[in-house]
């Protein structure tokens, strides 16, 4: 059970929950830490700042194949994370619409928020907070109402004309998803995508979607519940008019993890600096996932998981240097 602590305060009792880790951060990477540090006997907590686990998988490419999930040849956002979920229900506490402002030191671990206590730390807030880059022309309301800057659900744009605006992965992955039920044009402002060509051919191989480049919105107006984009093409004076139900719009998002800062967390550029067992430059906080950055490191989610293994055997050895630590599940 987890041990409880009362604190006094303003004439008052309130209980203070007390872990051996808390998590911050309830991405894919997160969550596999949970249920790692789980079957290590750990008692966890993981908080997100969202009201949904899953970070950007879920949010931003919940139904995208993703190809460096060890064992799974091609597993989508949404099963990735329901899994990951699956796994740790009823074994670690999840605190969702949490965002973590305050971290206390200790001379035996750390306060959070003044309401958590805990020995150790794992930060997984992968590339941090982030906000979708705005379409960058003057909208009302009404307007607004049609540019959507993620797809729950595509079934919603069913049997209408999208307009995707972007040249990225995940401009070219909406397209081919919403191009199973829509009229599709996907508009970059260069001849050639960044995201893959596998994407893009998939793309020139259907009769239901219409590839725009390279061309810049102008201007966009609402008459008769459709949309009117002006588009420019780059290096030119032609004018194009396009016209959509709805639009999606993937140019990207501003990402920050500089808050960490505020924790005595050192950062080299926006990324956390660790060390060989993902340590910070502070005792008992750890770092994983692509909130962090080392020579030769990609950002992969696979490679996450292998990055929390290292953080939970080394907090274990922390924390436990009596026991005989198991590495991994065949151990004998």
């Amino acid at each position: 059970m987890l041990k409880l602590v009362y604190q006094y305060l303003e004439g008052s009792f309130f209980i203070i929950k007390k872990f051996d880790l808390a998590i911050i951060g309830a991405g894919p990477v997160g969550l596999f830490t949970a249920n790692f540090a789980h079957l290590h006997g750990l008692k966890t907590i993981i908080f997100d700042s969202l009201a949904t686990v899953g970070g950007q998988p879920e949010l931003l490419y919940p139904f995208k194949k993703i190809l460096d999930i060890p064992v799974f040849n091609t597993i989508t956002g949404t099963e990735l994370i329901k899994r990951l979920k699956n796994n740790i229900l009823n074994k670690s506490t999840i605190k969702l619409n949490h965002r973590v402002d305050k971290i206390e030191k200790l001379d035996d671990g750390f306060h959070i928020d003044n309401e958590f206590l805990t020995k150790t730390i794992i930060i997984a807030t992968g590339t941090g907070s982030f906000k979708s880059k705005k379409f960058p022309l003057k909208m009302n309301q009404e307007i607004e109402k049609k540019v959507h800057y993620y797809i729950n659900d595509p079934n919603k744009y069913a049997n209408q004309t999208v307009g995707v605006f972007g040249g990225g992965d995940s401009a070219l992955d909406w397209a081919v998803e919403l191009a199973n039920r829509s009229q599709v044009k996907i508009i970059h402002r260069r001849k050639e995508f960044r995201g893959l060509e596998s994407s893009v051919n998939k793309l020139r191989k259907l009769k239901n979607v219409e590839i725009l480049t390279p061309y810049l919105p102008k201007k966009i107006s609402l008459s008769d519940n459709q949309l009117t984009v002006e588009l420019k093409k780059t290096g030119s004076s032609e004018i194009s008019y396009q016209k959509f139900d709805q639009i999606i719009v993937a140019y990207g998002f501003r990402a920050d993890n500089r808050f960490v800062r505020n924790w005595g967390v050192n950062l080299k550029g926006t990324h956390i600096t660790v060390g060989p067992e993902m340590n910070t430059n502070v005792p008992g906080i750890y770092a994983i996932g692509d909130a962090i950055n080392y020579e030769g490191r990609v950002p992969l989610i696979g490679l996450g998981f292998g990055e929390a293994q290292i953080a939970i055997n080394a907090i274990m050895r922390k924390l436990f240097p009596e026991k005989t630590l198991t590495i991994h599940s065949t151990s004998i």
